[in-house]
This record gives C-alpha cells, sequence and structure tokens, in this order.
C-alpha cells in the first residue's frame, strides 16, 4: 500500500473507537478500482486529530435522496469569500472523510457550481462533476481507509425549497437578499446550496471555517470566533456539528459581545437600522441560559451568539443561533419566547442530535416543553392549565398532521412534533415529579453529548435512569392517532 494509505491504516483503530457497526449496513456500489497514490511528497496527515468528528452514519427514511451512508465526513475546512457586486461565492472545500463502506466513487451532495478543481489525496480528478445537485469523484475508496478531498469552486449561490406547509416556509439553503447580503437556514437540508456535505443528520462533523468579505462587512458561522485577519473571519467548531446546524451569514453587521453564565462569551450580530428593537432581547441570553442550566445542566459548548437575518423564522444552530428579524414586529415576549426555545435545542437537538428525520420529535418536544415551562414561570398559569392547553392542541393535530413518530416528507417540522411530544414530555413529568423527571432530563442530555440518538436509545434511557417501564407510555404518546388518555 501506499504511504498515505498505510498510514491510515495505522490510525483507523482510534477513528472508529465507539463507532457502531449502523452503516455497514448501509447500500455502497463495490470498488471497482483502488484509489491512486498520493503524490511521494504528500504531507502525512494524522486523521486521528478528527476522531471527534466519527459518525456512524445511516439513511435517512424520510429523504433518502440527500447523503450518503457509505461516508463519514470527519472535518470540513472552508475556506469561502463572497463577492457582492458580482453575487459570487468562491470557496475551497476541504473535506476528511473515513469511508464506511467500499465504494467505486465519492458521491456527496452539492449545488451545481462551477468546479474549479477537484483532488483525492493530492491527485488531481479531471472527471469530477456536479450532476443531479450530486458531486460525484470517480475514484474508489475502501471502508475505514480516510482519504483527503479537495474542492475548489465558484458561483452564483441557489435555495432549494422546503418540504412544509409551515405559515414561515422560505427556501431552505444560502439566500441572497437585494442588498447582496448572504443568509441560511437549512433544516433538513441545504447546506450542500453552499460546500460540498453529506447533508444528513447521522453524519456529523467537526469545522474550521474561513470566510472573505469587503471591507466593512461582517461574516458569520457557526462554532467558536477563532479569529480575524482584515476581512477574513474564522471560526472553528470542536463539537462535531450535523449540517442542518451549520450557518453562514454576510452583511453590514455591528457585535455586541456579552458574558453568559460561568462567563460563557456570547456574541450577538445585529444589522443597524434594521434590527435595534431587538437589541434588548438578544441582551436577555444570559437569563435564558441561566433559566434552562437550572433544568438540564452546564450549557454544552464553550460559546454562544446570535446572528439577526432577514427571515421569519429561527434556527438553532450550533453555537450561534440564526434569528429571523420578521419573526416578530413589535411584540418582543413572543421574539424572547423563541429565542429561549432556540437555545434549549443547543441541548435537545445540537449537542444530542436525531440519527434520523423520523425523530425530530426529539429536538422538538424538549425544546416545546422548555418553552411552555419558561412562559409559564413569566405568565404565572397552572399546571392544569397547561394541560388543558396541550391536551386540545394535541387531539386537533394528531387529526390532521397525525402522530409525531410518524411524520410526512411533505410535511417537515410542522406542529405535530413539536407540541405532541411535549405534552408526552408533561406526562412523564407528572408521573415522576419536578425532582426525578429534571434528573433524568439532565443526565440524559450530559451523558449522551456529541451524539445521535433514536426513539429506541431514548425509551432505553428513560427506563433504566427511572427504574421505572415507561415504553407504554412513550409508544402511546408517539404513536397513537388520537390523545391518549
Amino acid at each position: 500500500m501506499h504511504r498515505r494509505s498505510l498510514v491510515a491504516v495505522l490510525v483507523v483503530a482510534a477513528l472508529t473507537a465507539g463507532c457502531t457497526d449502523k452503516a455497514d449496513s448501509a447500500t455502497a456500489q463495490p470498488a471497482a478500482a483502488a484509489a491512486p497514490a498520493a503524490p511521494a511528497n504528500a504531507p502525512v496527515i494524522d486523521y486521528a486529530q478528527w476522531r471527534a468528528g466519527t459518525s456512524a452514519p445511516v439513511a435517512d427514511p424520510l429523504y433518502p435522496r440527500l447523503g450518503n451512508p457509505a461516508l463519514d465526513v470527519l472535518h470540513y475546512g472552508l475556506q469561502l469569500a463572497w463577492q457582492p457586486t458580482t453575487g459570487t461565492l468562491t470557496g475551497t472545500a476541504t473535506l476528511h472523510i473515513r469511508p464506511a463502506a467500499d465504494a467505486a466513487q465519492i458521491r456527496l451532495d452539492f449545488k451545481p457550481y462551477r468546479l474549479d478543481r477537484v483532488s483525492v489525496d493530492g491527485v488531481a480528478v479531471p472527471g469530477a462533476a456536479v450532476t443531479a445537485e450530486k458531486l460525484v469523484v470517480p475514484i474508489a475508496v475502501r471502508k475505514d481507509r480516510p482519504v483527503t478531498l479537495v474542492v475548489a469552486y465558484h458561483g452564483a449561490p441557489s435555495t432549494t425549497a422546503m418540504p412544509s406547509h409551515r405559515s414561515d416556509t422560505e427556501p431552505l439553503g444560502l439566500t441572497v437578499t437585494k442588498d447582496r447580503a448572504l443568509w441560511t437556514m437549512q433544516e433538513p437540508y441545504g447546506a450542500y446550496t453552499w460546500y460540498p456535505a453529506n447533508d444528513q443528520p447521522s453524519d456529523e462533523a467537526l469545522y474550521d471555517i474561513s470566510v472573505t468579505v469587503p471591507k466593512g462587512w461582517s461574516a458569520v458561522a457557526a462554532g467558536t470566533p477563532a479569529g480575524r485577519s482584515g476581512t477574513t473571519f474564522r471560526y472553528r467548531s470542536t463539537d462535531p456539528v450535523a449540517t442542518y446546524l451549520q450557518t453562514l451569514a454576510v452583511g453590514r453587521y455591528r457585535k455586541i459581545t456579552a458574558k453568559g453564565p460561568h462567563g460563557i462569551p456570547l456574541t450577538y450580530w445585529y444589522r443597524p437600522g434594521t434590527d435595534e428593537k431587538l437589541v434588548p432581547s438578544l441582551r436577555r441570553s444570559p437569563a435564558f441560559l441561566s433559566f434552562l442550566e437550572k433544568r438540564f445542566g452546564p450549557y454544552p459548548f464553550p460559546t454562544g451568539g446570535i446572528v439577526l437575518v432577514d427571515s421569519a423564522s429561527g434556527m438553532e444552530t450550533q453555537q450561534m443561533i440564526t434569528m429571523g428579524g420578521k419573526v416578530t414586529k413589535s411584540d418582543s415576549s413572543s421574539f424572547e419566547q423563541d429565542l429561549l426555545h432556540e437555545y434549549a435545542h443547543q441541548w435537545f437537538g445540537d449537542s444530542v442530535t436525531p440519527t434520523n428525520w423520523n425523530d425530530l420529535w426529539l429536538n422538538e418536544g424538549w425544546a416545546m416543553y422548555a418553552q411552555y415551562l419558561y412562559e409559564q414561570s413569566i405568565e404565572k398559569f397552572s399546571d392544569e392549565d397547561l394541560e388543558r392547553s396541550l391536551r386540545a392542541k394535541d387531539a386537533d393535530l394528531r387529526k390532521t398532521l397525525g402522530p409525531p413518530a410518524r411524520p410526512q416528507a411533505a410535511n417537515f417540522a410542522e406542529a405535530n412534533v413539536y407540541i405532541c411530544p411535549a405534552a408526552m414530555l408533561k406526562e412523564l413529568n407528572d408521573a415522576l415529579g419536578d425532582k426525578k423527571f429534571f434528573a433524568l432530563a439532565t443526565a440524559w442530555v450530559q451523558t449522551q453529548r456529541n451524539t445521535q440518538q433514536t426513539r429506541a436509545s431514548f425509551t432505553a434511557f428513560v427506563n433504566k435512569q427511572t427504574g421505572r417501564d415507561f415504553t407504554q407510555l412513550i409508544d402511546a404518546w408517539l404513536d397513537s392517532p388520537s390523545t391518549p388518555n
């Protein structure tokens, strides 16, 4: 074997430590030929440095055309530049990949940008192409032998449709505003509109992102700020990130820095002349985090923040929440409830992520219940009032949208996956009492940090943690066509 492969074999044990065999069952094309040898002077890459990005990808049952379970991206290195005068995004994406199965080619999700250069382990691949929103690199890869893919590209960003009927539905992915600013929200997919991605929730990865923008502009991404050189802004994620939790915003921003509980660095980005009315709400972030920490344990990341964009929605993008300035025109209370909801997702959805989109309820149910508890602390309504409200909403939603564990691909993130599982958690809370319930919630998010989980693993955890069998309660609330008694 050539030099790179030998090094890869030496580190494979570290890369696959703690990784399940879920990806082994994925359907993959058989390897037709060996990958080319790296140049003799190619640098030796220590893939173990990205071990925290190891995942066990699976095919998503709701959106199977997105993602590739045969690949486990360990790390994305994105070097981006935005030129608003021409509307051109230029990028070089360096992906460090652990193949989860033998395959005849590397296939990733990607919009049809113009490819300037593609290489694997330092060897140019002239036959690489983007077809039907897939980047296809005709190089065979072997299971657990990491490779480095470099893709240089440029072009005009474009979005993709969101499969939902929500009132705040907007196109997904990298959006260009009228004044040539950029923003993105990409749940359940859309990262592939600005970089080649394994765009599915089960493949989390580490990130290093640099974005160069014109003078007077700023760039914001998920992760921890990693410095600025001139007009180049850098961000790093040392906790793994699902592609739907990444973000990018570019514009004429102003920055506010603050401290949260325990001195957590917080950064708020707003647009002068547009967002000032929302700044007081942003500054309440330490109080929101304190409320959540009291119930779910320490905030799971080294930094946090918020970036305001020209959207009607909000998104729990990891360490840097993306909030739409159009969420509300004057009601700061509603905006703050939404903001607390997105902060709750840093525990439920970001730190602990669902393996596939059938389990979106596992994110939204917890965040919605946390939001109700916050509203209850402010508005002082009783537990009985909350119970009546949840059951009334639950009954209607099950009739129109079905139970939360059986989502439809065309109805992504509609209200049944929020309200119905929140009602289930209320029942679990009532059965356990506050002390045991919040001990359960804290144990769930603190012991399962940086993992992907499922309905089965959640149910097993609840039963083991409480010493009681809540399987029937959980199943009834997730599967029943009508509200359980």
